[in-house]
């Protein structure tokens, strides 16, 4: 099997809680906590959780928009964490993100082509004419007119920006999209039309994408393999049929069984969780998922569960579940 594109191994971020007059620091809060992933080029990996699992904090990690406190990233064989300044910027050009929010991450005072541009200038790609002429394209590519490179952002509506922000992430040819919540701000028609586009440009241009989202229907429509997060840590990865038909950890139980049904006849069975997440300053100890976890309970195994804390194993081929009965 060909090596990885995106190797992530023990992905650490840890945010200093900071507190008097001298700010000292009294705790931190831990985001993101050992997360190790491998991504191979041409699929679509799924992170999804609830809020405040860590998966936006992971992918700013891996591309260095957040500086990692431990682990190490690894990008077509080169590591990312060590690179300097100008390496970094040179590596971007394969490792892009775009935003959850179509309305804050464009800049309104520029124009839909000045915003295209910038990039192709920055990284030396192009200018003048043939900058104009890449403009056009990208417009193209995403479904949008080479006119409305003279417009400015707020010309648009919500589903128009996130098509310029994915045109402004592949402007300078990635190989390697962080899409974080790329679909959450739109409405559900619009959804359906961002998460095909997506599609047919993986396909057309042999993208590799890291799809964070907290919507289990759509990340079964466009992911390979699916990784799920509770509290800075991935509990258990498989891929997309095997997770949605055999899901192993009790937390993926229980987020599946929330996904609506489009069946009035039918009657889906719910599995709700006690109590609130904890706070990712104060993780429990042992497993992190026991305290709410039914089968902590059921088995009579608190103690176990409480004391030891289950390493993330593969217990079928592909299958990788972080839980004592799994």
């Amino acid at each position: 099997m060909a090596e990885p594109l995106l190797e992530v191994r023990g992905l650490t971020k840890h945010f200093p809680i900071r507190k008097g007059l001298f700010s000292r620091t009294v705790g931190h809060v831990r985001a993101v906590d050992g997360v190790s992933f491998d991504l191979h080029a041409g699929e679509t990996l799924g992170l999804v959780g609830e809020s405040g699992c860590g998966k936006t904090t992971t992918g700013r990690c891996i591309l260095r928009l957040l500086e990692p406190t431990a682990g190490s990233v690894r990008f077509a064989g080169r590591t990312v964490l060590g690179l300097r300044a100008r390496e970094l910027r040179a590596l971007r050009r394969e490792m892009q993100i775009v935003f959850q929010d179509p309305y804050s991450s464009l800049n309104p005072r520029l124009t839909v082509g000045s915003m295209l541009a910038e990039p192709l200038a920055i990284h030396g790609l192009a200018r003048g004419a043939s900058a104009r002429e890449r403009v056009a394209e990208l417009l193209t590519l995403v479904g949008m007119s080479p006119d409305h490179a003279r417009r400015y952002p707020h010309e648009f509506s919500g589903g128009q920006r996130q098509r310029l922000g994915i045109a402004r992430a592949l402007a300078v040819r990635p190989r390697l999209l962080v899409l974080d919540e790329p679909v959450s701000a739109l409405d559900v028609s619009i959804q359906a039309q961002i998460v095909n586009l997506l599609r047919d440009l993986q396909r057309d241009l042999g993208l590799t994408y890291l799809f964070v989202a907290h919507d289990l229907s759509v990340v079964e429509h466009i992911s390979t393999r699916v990784a799920v997060m509770y509290l800075g840590r991935i509990v258990e990865l498989a891929d997309r049929g095997t997770l949605y038909r055999e899901p192993r950890h009790p937390y993926t139980r229980s987020l599946l069984s929330a996904v609506p049904v489009p069946d009035p006849d039918r009657r889906a069975e719910r599995i709700v969780l006690k109590g609130d997440v904890p706070s990712p300053a104060r993780p429990p100890s042992g497993c992190r998922f026991h305290p709410r976890c039914p089968l902590a309970v059921e088995r009579d195994a608190l103690a176990r569960c409480s004391a030891d804390d289950p390493p993330l194993r593969e217990v079928a081929p592909g299958h990788w579940v972080a839980c004592h009965f799994a």
